[in-house]
């Protein structure tokens, strides 16, 4: 399997070619070897234009639909980024080649562990994967400058929200994991919140995330 030719091609016709402009985004993604980081029987497929499962569930993100969370977050290489669900640590990876420092937060033991392997082995010395609830967050090293959510979630927890710093952004595929999905952005100014929706996407749900109750009047 020729890897570096099946990067190249996922970043040129999956990811560029679906409005993904961020130059640091699509060299992060060129350089990091996506094979590294799924169940050896599917590197042959490691840069399908889907997503992958692993174990007890748990998929990993098809690419273009994490690029243009990262994107949509605007992640720079000052930020503070909590990467929530990050599996086997693509995600955390990706996030390191651009932002200061990366916590990635894995409720699956075996899941977390492989993730501190593989980042170990390729040298990626400015991301932690840390174990626990994934709907939590991770308030010990709050506050986030950028929040992902590694997953589609039916909404956004205020525990996750209320992690963020001023100025803060996080990112989530808000819905049931079906095209009826959203990539959403909130942002932090003050004590306040506003919410944006970018576009439509289909990403495999997160364990543990319940939507939250209307308020009845």
């Amino acid at each position: 399997m020729e890897f570096e030719k099946a990067r190249f091609n996922m970043v040129e016709n999956q990811i560029r070619a679906n409005r993904v402009t961020d130059p640091v985004v699509l060299e992060a993604m060129s350089t990091l070897p996506r094979e590294l980081f799924v169940p050896k029987a599917l590197r042959g497929i490691a840069y399908v234009d889907e997503d992958l499962p692993l174990d007890d569930g748990r998929y990993l993100m098809e690419p273009l639909v994490l690029a243009r969370l990262i994107q949509a977050a605007a992640v720079s290489e000052t930020d503070v980024v909590l990467d929530v669900g990050c599996a086997t640590g693509y995600s955390s990876a990706v996030l390191a080649g651009i932002a200061s420092t990366v916590v990635g937060l894995e409720e699956d033991d075996d899941l977390a562990t492989r993730a501190t392997r593989t980042l170990t082995d390729l040298g990626i010395d400015n991301a932690v994967v840390v174990t626990g609830p994934l709907v939590e967050g991770y308030a010990r090293q709050a506050p986030y400058d950028v929040i992902l959510i590694g997953g589609a979630v039916p909404s956004v927890p205020g525990g996750l929200r209320d992690q963020l710093a001023d100025g803060g952004r996080l990112v989530a595929v808000v819905g049931d994991g079906g095209w009826n999905s959203k990539l959403t952005v909130v942002e932090r100014h003050g004590d306040a919140f506003g919410q944006r929706v970018l576009f439509d996407a289909a990403t495999p749900v997160l364990p543990g995330f319940k939507g939250e109750e209307a308020f009845v009047f």
